[in-house]
């Protein structure tokens, strides 16, 4: 195994964990500041809120660059104007970039749900295949329809880990590959 699969395991998982935080994040900060839109300090909050876009999209740019290698474009941020609180907040609130940004960072969380599933199988299923001559005799073990009991079979089941390494090495990083490649249109669609 080369540190390219374990790399593209930590972006697979760390996919996951910042889809969790921008869906909990902006779910909760723009009901909360929605909902506090009535009073005086509602609006200016729900503007603080939509300025976040430009600051997670550039984290996100730094990790597909990090772990994967993907160059995208800068993403161009807009220019704060010296105008008042309210002209900015009306500004912010009626950019339809604002708004698409927090589309496509909160749907990161579905691809975070695929990323940790998928992590788990192309991580989890040749590590306990490989470990099959170890652990057979103290959990149950079933393979499609063959249970191993045998040393014998955990040694078939080894040699089926060994396929199964190699071939998630090329998933995982096919699919890294994929997230990164929606880092980039997400990108590249915020910037039109």
């Amino acid at each position: 195994m080369k540190s390219g699969f374990i790399q593209n395991g930590y972006f697979l998982l760390f996919t996951f964990v910042t889809g969790f935080f921008y869906f909990c994040f902006y779910m909760v900060a723009l009901s909360f500041s929605l909902s506090l839109s009535f009073t005086v300090i509602g609006i200016p909050l729900v503007t603080r809120v939509l300025r976040t876009t430009t600051t997670f999209i550039q984290f996100e740019r730094t990790q597909t660059k990090l772990y994967t290698d993907i160059t995208t474009e800068p993403y161009e941020s807009k220019v704060t104007t010296g105008a008042s609180v309210w002209a900015q907040s009306k500004l912010e609130l009626t950019d339809r970039r604002n708004w698409y940004a927090v589309f496509w960072l909160m749907r990161k969380f579905l691809i975070g749900l695929v990323s940790l599933v998928c992590a788990a199988v192309i991580y989890v299923t040749p590590l306990a295949c490989l470990l099959a001559p170890v652990l057979y005799r103290h959990v149950k073990m079933n393979f499609i329809f063959m249970e191993v009991d045998t040393f014998a079979e955990s040694l078939l089941f080894m040699a089926v880990g060994v396929v199964l390494a190699a071939i998630s090495s090329k998933l995982a990083d096919g699919l890294a590959k994929k997230i990164g490649g929606y880092t980039r249109s997400m990108i590249r669609e915020l910037n039109r």
